[in-house]
């Protein structure tokens, strides 16, 4: 089970993240960005950020530590913003922390160069939990200490909010089109090849077991939290084997000017000036070759 902590004080909201979470000190002195189970995305938000955070963190990915969160409504009774007290009063109890990184900022992929292997890595691992939230609208990475963290994987596998179509859902294709690493040549035969045998029954189950009883709860169709957990084992177990034979990577559907701050991109090397189409173009032959071996 994920380490758990007592929120000591809520010291703001983090307005960036459509489900208001906020920053909070807890009782080991560490300071965590606390997602809050009465958020308006509900809990399985929350189940799917331990189960696919916790799965990339055994893959090697960097993601920040997790950790549960007893959180009493009293520690925010000086926050003048109604919404926060609103959401603080209906999340009494267990939520969710992640470590806070201090001094990290936002990914840009027009400033910074990622490698076709690490970029294969996080494509896959997308792919395999169908993450629709890390494109180049929302990247959904830090860039800490010059290295790529990711966060927030609450709007990963779809599948669980429709249990009885589940495998069906699963089974689909992955459309990386729009991920905000597919302009690097991803090389995703490679992670495949080094990530899906990672990925066993034993593993997921793992991860599965770190996500509270409480957030499994009463859920529709299943008569305990286990054998919810091992609802949540089965489509990730099939998906893994065969995902990277449908990964797509073909143009974006759209293209926006870099967000990143002049004092950053000033003192960045200039990136390749090769067209996106052209590593488009790399990344889908380069699939195509090493599915053809």
């Amino acid at each position: 089970m994920l380490e758990e902590v007592i929120a000591t004080r809520y010291v703001t909201p983090l307005r960036e993240g459509g489900s208001l979470p906020g920053i909070v000190e807890a009782d080991d002195l560490g300071t965590y960005v606390m997602k809050f189970t009465g958020a308006g995305q509900g809990r399985k938000t929350l189940v799917a950020e331990i189960i696919c955070g916790e799965l990339g963190r055994r893959l090697g990915l960097r993601v920040p530590e997790l950790v549960t969160i007893e959180l009493d409504p009293v520690i925010g009774l000086a926050e003048p913003d109604e919404e926060v007290q609103e959401l603080l009063r209906a999340s009494g109890g267990l939520n969710l922390g992640m470590d806070y990184l201090p001094g990290s900022f936002g990914f840009d992929p027009l400033a910074y160069e990622v490698g076709a292997a690490e970029a294969g890595r996080i494509v896959w691992f997308d792919a395999l939990i169908n993450n629709v939230d890390r494109s180049w609208r929302n990247p959904n990475l830090l860039v800490w200490h010059g290295d790529l963290w990711l966060i927030d994987h609450g709007a990963t596998m779809i599948w669980h909010h429709n249990w009885p179509g589940a495998q069906a859902s699963a089974a689909k294709p992955y459309n990386a089109s729009d991920h905000v690493l597919a302009p690097f040549g991803p090389d995703i035969a490679a992670a495949a090849a080094e990530l899906a045998p990672l990925v066993t029954e034993e593993l997921l189950t793992e991860v599965a077991a770190d996500v509270p009883d409480v957030w499994l709860a009463d859920e529709p169709g299943f008569d305990s939290a286990d054998e919810v957990r091992r609802a949540y084992v089965a489509p990730l177990l099939a998906r893994a084997a065969t995902i990277h034979e449908r990964i797509t990577l073909d143009a974006p559907t759209a293209t926006r000017p870099s967000q990143a701050p002049g004092w950053l991109t000033d003192r960045l090397p200039p990136r390749r000036k090769q067209a996106v189409g052209d590593d488009r173009a790399a990344a889908v032959a380069r699939t195509g070759e090493e599915g053809g071996r």
